[in-house]
């Protein structure tokens, strides 16, 4: 059996410019989540990466915690969703600073995601229907390129990880939706979200696992 570990990356840049950038505390948890796994024995077989800026600065702040000098490969099937075209087909809340009310913001981003999931708008670059057979597609890659036996880091999104996780458990239509919605609210950076992957296909074995980050270096944003 192989396993493939999914890791969310480190905090980006909420409120900035550029949100995809690594913030100082997701260095930071980036260069934990690698000596942790180092400490566990994790000797990763292949690395793979979403093409977005987060997870390739994730990577390389995990490898150098870990002292892994193994090769990063980029896939952007495992990119996250276009949360900001998500966001903007649905009406922002009025009377508040978005930037610093984090509360009100995760009310929008909450209720924007699930008029993109509910599949009953095509006005979307990417319907949720065909991001989760992007992601799916990228976990077989994954899989195919691991081979039998070996173990394989993948830096990615919350999105990404929340439907391999849905996926595995098998919900029936609608309900791997809902289930989605569920795991992507609670993903905290630098989680690790890990599988076994053997001829009955894939085995969730643990969820957003993030002993390794003090409760100082737990962030969802």
């Amino acid at each position: 059996m192989s396993r493939i570990l999914l890791v969310r990356h480190g905090q980006a840049s909420w409120g900035a410019e550029d949100y995809d950038q690594l913030s100082t505390m997701g260095e930071s948890q980036a260069r934990t989540l690698g000596a942790a796994l180092a400490a566990q024995d994790i000797t990763p077989d292949a690395l793979f990466s979403g093409a977005m800026k987060r997870h390739q600065q994730t990577a390389v702040g995990a490898c150098e915690g870990a002292g892994w000098e193994l090769g990063v490969e980029t896939d952007e099937g495992w990119n996250e969703f276009d949360h900001l075209q998500v966001l903007s087909r649905h009406p922002a809340p009025e009377g508040v600073d978005l930037t610093t009310d984090r509360r009100a913001f995760q009310r929008w981003f909450s209720d924007a995601t699930l008029r993109w999931t509910g599949g009953k708008h095509d006005d979307y670059d990417e319907s949720f229907a065909d991001f989760c057979e992007r992601v799916s597609a990228a976990f077989e890659r994954t899989r195919v390129a691991l081979g039998s036996g070996g173990t394989a880091v993948v830096f990615t999104s919350g999105g990404p990880v929340s439907w391999a996780a849905a996926a595995a458990l098998g919900s029936p239509g609608n309900g791997a939706a809902d289930l989605w919605l569920r795991l992507n609210q609670v993903t905290i950076n630098a989680g690790v979200t890990s599988f076994v992957v053997g001829s009955r296909g894939a085995t969730l074995l643990a969820f957003n696992e993030h002993t390794h980050l003090s409760p100082a270096h737990q962030t969802y944003r």
